[in-house]
Order: structure tokens, then C-alpha cells, then sequence
């Protein structure tokens, strides 16, 4: 739930409460807050096993498309090709990885950077003509 906030949130977040309720309320305040999330949390699983036992195996129907959307998020290009045309075997990336890098080390590879620009033309100038490509 409070993945995304750091040690230096909390912390602000702490002086600020610290200054907001003072010294006297805050330990209250703090109890309130914790028995309040505890209390969503429960009732949250409370409505997901009661849906569990009123649904029974239609739950997991409901849930496995949600599943596949979940697992699908998370895929490259590479875990998909892997799993569903090599079956989960990725030992062809891991030679195809390796041969790359020996051949990275062993030999002097083009570079294949971004090509340089060219400065701009200046007014009335003509621009190359390429008769191979025309």
C-alpha cells in the first residue's frame, strides 16, 4: 500500500504530524490510524473469502483472466517469445547473448550510433542529389 512513499516521506510526513497534532495527540492519533488500516485490511479479506465461499470455483474463473492480464503486463518481447514458441527454454538467447559478446571482444565492431549530422544548408544553397537513389 505505501510502496511508492520513502524513509524521507515518512519522515516529513512525521514532523509535520508532529507539528500539526502536537506531542500529546500523536500517539493516539498514530493508534487510530493503525487500528483503522488494520480494520480495511480485515474487512477486505473478509469480502474476498466470503466471495470465495459463495462463488466457489466460479471464483477462479472470474480471477484467472485478471491473472493472465497481470502476467502479461509484466512480459518483454523476449519472455514472450520464450514462452510461447520455445516453451520456456531460453538457453537460444543465452548462446545468441554470448556469441554477441565474444564477438564484441574478439573483433572491432561497426558503430552503429546515431549518424552525425550534417550542418544546415544556407539560404540558397541546393541540396545534394543522390543519382543512385533518384
Amino acid at each position: 500500500m505505501f510502496s511508492n512513499i520513502g524513509w524521507s516521506e515518512m519522515v516529513i510526513l512525521l514532523v509535520a504530524a508532529l507539528v500539526i497534532l502536537g506531542p500529546e495527540r500523536l500517539p493516539g492519533a498514530v493508534r487510530w490510524t493503525t487500528r483503522s488500516l488494520r480494520q480495511v485490511r480485515d474487512y477486505a479479506s473478509g469480502a474476498t473469502s466470503q466471495l470465495k465461499q459463495e462463488l466457489g470455483p466460479e471464483f477462479d474463473d472470474l480471477r484467472k483472466p485478471l491473472a493472465d492480464l497481470n502476467e502479461l503486463r509484466g512480459m518483454t518481447p523476449r519472455a514472450v517469445v520464450t514462452k510461447h514458441l520455445l516453451g520456456g527454454d531460453d538457453s537460444v538467447f543465452k548462446d545468441i547473448d554470448g556469441a554477441v559478446g565474444d564477438l564484441r571482444d574478439s573483433t572491432k565492431m561497426p558503430d552503429y550510433s546515431m549518424p552525425k549530422l550534417q550542418k544546415p544548408l544556407e539560404r540558397n544553397e541546393t541540396p545534394p542529389i543522390d543519382n543512385d537513389a533518384t
